[in-house]
């Protein structure tokens, strides 16, 4: 079901899928979907950030295929911004390097950058949006912090769950139960349109819409 709100991202949505070309682009943003490179590592828990990405790289059409800056990325547009999409190609707890360094690439400032990451002290497929703070015992999300030198860096968290009995580090490298599944795959596309909203009417925008869509379900 479409969210009713006031930002009109989906508007640009409609235009890519139409095949409309989006005019001259004033400012750049960049999307960093946190998770680990291989094979292995797909559909797991700890992966979802770069889930977030690939699905909004589908739906823009924009291929995360370049490798630079210790990453996969591809350039795009949305809302007459150009678009980074980023997935660091480092394990998790080295992310920040790739990160500071395609950002000082594009020369871009805090308020342009939106990191994805999984999170334990969410239940299964919520989702929230912060402009700033500590990692929340993320190591992927800390050591881009450390990187850049500031909490003040805009971050989307979808929770994950409690490991229960099994170890931390075996229950993020796994993949999900079914119940669990279905309900990231739904977070998953929600995130996708956080993003964009964040892009076109920024993160008080996107806190203001998600969070609280969040909180009435």
């Amino acid at each position: 079901m479409t969210p009713a709100f006031s930002c009109p991202y989906l508007a640009q949505v409609r235009k890519r899928e139409r095949g409309v070309r989006i005019d001259v682009m004033a400012e750049t943003k960049m999307v960093v979907g946190l998770g680990n490179p291989g094979d292995e590592y797909i559909d797991t828990r700890h992966n979802i950030g770069f889930r977030v990405v690939d699905s909004l790289a589908e739906s823009l059409k924009i291929k995360v295929r370049r490798r630079k800056f210790g990453a996969h990325f591809g350039e795009g547009e949305f809302s007459d911004k150009k678009l980074i999409l980023l997935k660091p190609w480092q394990f998790m707890n080295r992310s920040g390097q790739a990160v500071a360094t395609a950002v000082g690439f594009y020369k871009l400032g805090a308020s342009d950058l939106l990191v994805v990451t999984d999170d334990m002290a969410l239940s299964p497929g919520r989702i929230r949006i912060r402009a700033k703070g500590s990692a929340g015992g993320h190591n992927g999300l800390a050591d881009v912090i450390e990187k850049l030198g500031t909490e003040s860096i805009g971050r989307l968290r979808i929770g994950i769950g409690q490991s229960g009995e099994e170890s931390d580090v075996d229950f993020v490298l796994d993949k999900p139960a079914e119940t669990d599944r279905l309900l990231l795959d739904e977070a998953i596309k929600r995130a996708a349109e956080a993003v964009l909203c964040w892009v076109e009417c920024g993160i008080e925008t996107a806190m203001n819409t998600f969070n609280e869509m969040v909180n009435r379900q």
